[in-house]
This record gives C-alpha cells, sequence and structure tokens, in this order.
C-alpha cells in the first residue's frame, strides 16, 4: 500500500516537474516578451514624437495622435507574440481582430472620415487658429481645430462645431493668410455727371487715406456703362487687419464727397414712350 502510494506521489512530482520546466520557460519567455515589448513601445513613441517634432508642418496634435499609434501596434505585435508563445492559433486571433475592425469602421464610418480629414488638416494646415475663415458652409474665426471637429466663432460671436470631413471636402477660404487685402468698390454715377470729376474725387479720397497701400498701385476706372449709371470702380490694396474700416470709411467718404461735389447717384429708373392715337390696350 505504501509502496503504491509512494508511486503515485513520484509519478504526480514527475509530472509537476515537467509541466514547470515545459511551462515554465514559455512563462518566463512571455513575461520577458512582455517587458521588453512595453518598454520598445515607449521608446518608439519617443522616437516617433522627437522625429515629428523636427517638422514645423506637423502639429502637436497630430504628433502625438501618430506616436500613440505606433506605441499601440508595437504592443499589438507584443501580445500576438505572447500568446503565440503558449501555442495560440494568432491566424485566427488577427483575423478576429480584423473583422472586429471592419464591423467597428462600417459602424463609425463617419466619425473616421472626419478623423482622417482632421489628420490632412492637422498636416497641411490650411488655417491655424486665430484665422478668419470660410469653410464646411460656414465663416467664422478658427477657436480649437481636434483630429473629429473644428471649433468656429461667428463675428457675433456664436460657436459653430464644424464635422472635418465637411471643412476638407469643400473649398476654405483662408481671409487671415495673406498680410494684404484688395478691396473693390463700384460707385454708378449719372450719364449726366463729369466722369474725370468723379474719378479725380475717387482718387482723392483714397489717396489721401493712410490705410491705402501705395504699391501694388490702385486702380481708378470707368467699369461698365450700365442701364442706369456709369459704373466707376476701385480696387486699392490694404492692410488685412484694416479691410473692414477701411471699407466702410470710403463708403462713407465718397457718399459726402459726391453729395458735396453735385455729383448724383442715379435710381434705377425706366423709361415710358407714350404714342398719341395708338392702340389701346385691352
Amino acid at each position: 500500500m505504501n509502496d503504491t502510494i509512494s508511486s503515485s506521489l513520484l509519478e504526480a512530482l514527475n509530472l509537476a516537474i515537467q509541466a514547470a520546466t515545459t511551462y515554465g520557460l514559455d512563462a518566463i519567455g512571455a513575461i520577458l516578451t512582455l517587458i521588453v515589448g512595453w518598454w520598445l513601445a515607449g521608446r518608439i513613441r519617443g522616437w516617433v514624437n522627437r522625429a515629428l517634432e523636427r517638422a514645423d508642418q506637423i502639429d502637436a496634435m497630430l504628433r502625438g495622435f501618430l506616436a500613440n499609434a505606433a506605441r499601440h501596434i508595437v504592443l499589438i505585435v507584443t501580445v500576438l507574440a505572447v500568446l503565440d508563445r503558449f501555442g495560440v492559433e494568432t491566424t485566427s486571433f488577427i483575423a478576429i481582430i480584423g473583422a472586429a475592425g471592419l464591423a467597428i469602421g462600417l459602424a463609425l464610418q463617419g466619425t473616421l472620415s472626419s478623423v482622417a480629414a482632421g489628420v490632412m488638416i492637422l498636416l497641411f494646415r490650411p488655417f491655424k487658429v486665430g484665422d478668419f475663415i470660410e469653410g464646411g458652409g460656414q465663416t467664422g474665426t478658427v477657436k480649437s481645430v481636434s483630429l473629429v471637429v473644428t471649433h468656429l466663432n461667428t463675428p457675433d460671436n456664436v460657436e459653430i462645431i464644424v464635422p472635418n470631413n465637411r471643412m476638407w471636402n469643400t473649398s476654405i477660404q483662408n481671409y487671415s493668410h495673406n498680410d494684404t487685402r484688395r478691396l473693390d468698390l463700384t460707385f454708378g454715377i449719372g450719364y449726366g455727371d463729369d466722369i474725370d470729376q468723379a474719378l479725380d474725387v475717387l482718387k482723392d479720397i483714397v489717396c489721401n487715406d493712410d490705410r491705402a497701400l501705395a504699391d501694388p498701385e490702385a486702380l481708378f476706372a470707368v467699369g461698365e456703362l450700365a442701364d442706369n449709371s456709369v459704373n466707376l470702380i476701385v480696387r486699392v490694396w490694404c492692410a488685412r487687419g484694416d479691410y473692414f474700416g477701411f471699407k466702410c470709411d470710403l463708403l462713407k467718404a465718397v457718399k459726402q464727397r459726391f453729395d458735396a461735389e453735385g455729383i448724383s447717384f442715379p435710381y434705377p429708373q425706366r423709361d415710358v414712350h407714350i404714342i398719341a392715337g395708338g392702340p389701346v390696350p385691352d
């Protein structure tokens, strides 16, 4: 009886030693793989972040996103290596992850489209915070840009949140990109008014305003002989920040000077010719 118990214990001990030898080495290898992979993921994130810092056109948010993406890729590879160490079939596991990723991608395709557009915006930087733009069907000052949405403030201080896929897939007008802007104005005068006198008045008003730039030179010309007026055009350059105030002041000054000089602003009109003895309409 005692010999039988001793034999069973010895057999169990041998099995335990064999299992510890076989799976213990795998466990130690898996732990070491996990530690090295975790350390390497952190190092790669740091390397990617430092490498992207040298590129001025890459935004800090995009830099962090790409660095974290590199870290998570290394961690996924590490986990797959650990599972393979224990004999888990990683090909089926990868297929499951792919299928799950596809399902999630289809469910979040709108959001993922905005994320992709956000990456493009942060990479190519068609605008930056503080710029006054028109894009995605909205107009306002850019307050912040994330990977999913762009925050705008309208001139009357209303916040608008525009998905990045709408912003990227439409034309963007950035009014703050250039330091100067051209102001185009049209003034209609009567056919009985002196064209040269009106042009001299416009030149005097514009050239005596310090906000008008000498280079490029301003243009004063007859633009159109319209139905009710002779249209004079003014094209003058100014600093970007002076645009709105300069425009308002010019309109006021031209109206006051034209009134003082006797130059008219004709109203739309239609001449009606009555023929005596003609047919009377029903």
